[in-house]
């Protein structure tokens, strides 16, 4: 199996910056792709952003672009998300995941970890 453990979250004033980390143990062999979303109060989970573990290849939602990044280091089974730029309405839990088939939906998630941006 595969854990997922976020951190990194925490309070931050609109403007600021925060990086989230995600450590990856286990069986992470079999992870083909890796992806952070997140939930705010009300309203529906988002993917974020998302890296394929080898290769690197990016995708990112509208609403991040050109603030957020995704990383990954494979050495470490690590995967970051860089926070520039935040805003009030980024405020969510947000969470790590892993999908183990090529296609299809993320099968694992790690505990999530709360990001608020005051305004």
């Amino acid at each position: 199996q595969v854990q997922l453990v976020e951190s990194g979250g925490g309070l931050v004033q609109a403007g600021g910056s925060l990086r989230l980390s995600c450590a990856a143990s286990g069986r992470t062999g079999s992870i083909v792709r890796m992806g952070w979303f997140r939930q705010a109060p009300g309203k529906e989970r988002e993917r974020v952003a998302a890296i394929a573990w080898s290769g690197g290849l990016t995708a990112y939602a509208d609403s991040v672009k050109g603030r957020f990044t995704i990383a990954r280091d494979n050495a470490n089974n690590m995967v970051y998300l860089q926070m520039n730029s935040l805003k009030p309405e980024d405020t969510a839990v947000y969470y790590c995941a892993a999908r183990r088939n090529i296609v299809g939906s993320y099968d694992l998630w790690g505990q999530g970890t709360q990001v608020t941006v005051s305004s």
